[in-house]
């Protein structure tokens, strides 16, 4: 039988993203009720190797929800990926009495923790947090809704001045290995075509979609996920241009003002609840294994099944796309 969680360190891990911020509120508040004591971890897995946590009461969680980032801050850990760095991760868990963890990241921070519970028995429970929406298990991650929104009002406002001058957009968003965000914003703003890591597409295909299109309408965008293939959107730009020298394109290359700002209401609400299912799940004996929402029900998957398996993208949008783009 193990014993009884006294005390819960929580942190974020790999690249932040909005409502993180409202899930650690939801874990230091939910704890406190219990009467568990919250220390923060500050910048992920390197803050374990190097000690560095500090106390987290309920008000010190006050007027954090509507911020975007993270207050715990994050970082990548090189030493964290070696044993003698987990051991020291874990002497720090031992030091400061923490009996269970909540790590707040995507597939890279539940690889982690997934080790350190084979290796250490530590007791840890994931939020999903990673604005690719990428992770099985869950049908959103926090941060997903808010990247997803202020993509589509950027590619809103590009559409206005691609309209003005009859001009084709390449535009590129966050999506290395998956294109959920590339694949709803195109549906979502209107564009024309769209191009994701996660299907090989050719140069010609979207040539040919352009040109199907060119002669109905004054403008055109393409919607790219910066890990798509056939290259980022400027090394498309050029690809299209080689073979339709006629096109008027311009580049736009979003980056990281889709991880900023101030996160919607969808994200607040999904990082809220599964703040509070995250400690209620490890005062109950839970651990190894991820808090998400499928289909509006909150939903644990272990970490084996989260980290093991790739979420499909909606393969509907794609059908949807092509029939309102004609």
């Amino acid at each position: 039988m193990s014993t009884p969680i006294e005390r819960i360190g929580v942190f974020t891990s790999g690249g932040d993203g909005p409502g993180m911020n409202a899930a650690i509120r939801a874990v230091v508040r939910t704890a406190a009720l219990n009467g568990v004591e919250v220390v923060g971890i500050l910048g992920g897995y390197d803050g374990l190797v190097n000690d560095r946590v500090r106390a987290l009461g309920p008000r010190d969680v006050s007027n954090i929800v509507q911020r975007g980032g993270t207050i715990l801050r994050t970082a990548r850990s090189e030493a964290f990926r070696t044993r003698e760095g987990r051991a020291t991760a874990h002497a720090t868990l031992q030091r400061h009495g923490i009996d269970g963890l909540v790590a707040i990241g995507g597939d890279g921070t539940f690889t982690g923790a997934h080790i350190l519970f084979e290796e250490f028995g530590t007791r840890v429970i994931g939020l999903p947090g990673t604005i690719d929406n990428d992770l099985y298990g869950t049908d959103r991650t926090i941060g997903f809704d808010t990247a997803l929104n202020t993509a589509v009002e950027a590619i809103d406002r590009i559409r206005d001045t691609a309209s003005s001058h009859d001009r084709l957009f390449v535009v590129e968003v966050m999506g290395r290995n998956t294109g959920h965000i590339a694949l709803q914003c195109a549906v979502a703003a209107g564009a024309e075509y769209v191009l994701v890591p996660e299907v090989a597409q050719s140069i010609e295909a979207l040539v040919v979609a352009l040109s199907e299109a060119s002669g109905m309408k004054s403008s055109s965008i393409v919607v790219v996920a910066e890990g798509d293939e056939e290259g980022g959107a400027f090394q498309i730009a050029r690809k299209v241009k080689e073979r339709s020298p006629g096109y008027d394109i311009r580049v736009s290359v979003l980056g990281h003002i889709q991880r900023g700002g101030t996160p919607s209401v969808n994200d607040r609400i999904l990082a809220s609840r599964t703040g509070v299912a995250a400690v209620e799940h490890l005062l109950q004996g839970d651990h190894d294994a991820m808090v998400g929402l499928v289909n509006e029900n909150v939903v644990l998957t272990p970490f084996a099944d989260a980290i093991g398996n790739q979420k499909a993208l909606p393969q509907e949008l794609f059908h949807v796309l092509t029939v309102l783009a004609t």
